[in-house]
């Protein structure tokens, strides 16, 4: 009798993790899961899916090992497995921004032209926080910063942030960041900033890159 391929079984479970990577709900949902653990509901808001669909998908997340669950009452609150998700995700990403010409010009066209700077890298801003040159905001939601945070940063949500302008100051450097490369708040948030005269980058990334990378996170208000 023919003994199993323990390499191609292995292959048909890493094949598993793929498809849980192969639809863009899913990933949609794995930078939301990304930011902190969320009920179904608060899920299905944020990423504008009806609720039975976020469940469906979560739950091929589950089964393949990319997300996990609890129950709390009747309710579910799903998060990442493992950290390792977010790198997963950013390795794949790199290979389509240059491997996939479509992928580049959206990228070129929606967040390069954008912001002609030179965004901040994770490195750097941990150096200038350190040597007190930058000022770090969190432009997420509230909810978003309590779950987690760059350690050191300011809750500044970007529709609350013309309130909060008379307290940064503009001799320090302002660096906001949000859920991610693709997430648009960092992006208006700095573009409000120098309107102001603020001087504002935007941290490459985003949280959930930061946290994987081990550097310090906060959490709390």
């Amino acid at each position: 009798m023919t003994q199993p391929n323990p390499k191609k079984q292995i292959f048909e479970h890493l094949a598993r993790v793929g498809k849980g990577l192969a639809h863009a709900a899913r990933l949609d949902l794995l930078e939301a899961l990304a930011q902190g653990e969320r009920s179904v509901d608060a899920l299905a808001r944020t990423c504008g899916m009806p609720i039975p669909n976020t469940s469906h998908h979560l739950l091929v997340l589950k089964d393949c090992g990319l997300a996990a669950s609890r129950k709390e009452g009747l309710q579910v609150f799903y998060r990442l497995a493992v950290p390792e998700v977010t790198m997963a995700i950013a390795a794949v990403r790199r290979i389509a921004e240059q491997q996939l010409a479509e992928v580049s010009r959206i990228v070129r066209e929606n967040f390069e032209s954008r912001d002609a700077l030179q965004p901040v890298r994770r490195e750097e801003l941990l150096k200038m926080a350190r040597r007190g040159e930058a000022v770090v905001i969190d432009v997420r939601p509230a909810e978003e910063y309590a779950a987690g945070h760059i350690a050191g940063a300011i809750n500044m949500p970007v529709d609350s942030l013309p309130r909060f302008l008379k307290k940064l100051p503009k001799e320090q450097e302002i660096v906001a960041y949000c859920r991610g490369p693709y997430c648009m708040l960092a992006f208006e948030a700095v573009e409000k900033l120098r309107k102001k005269g603020y001087r504002a980058r935007r941290l490459e990334d985003g949280f959930p890159e930061w946290q994987a990378g081990r550097l310090p996170v906060g959490k709390g208000e």
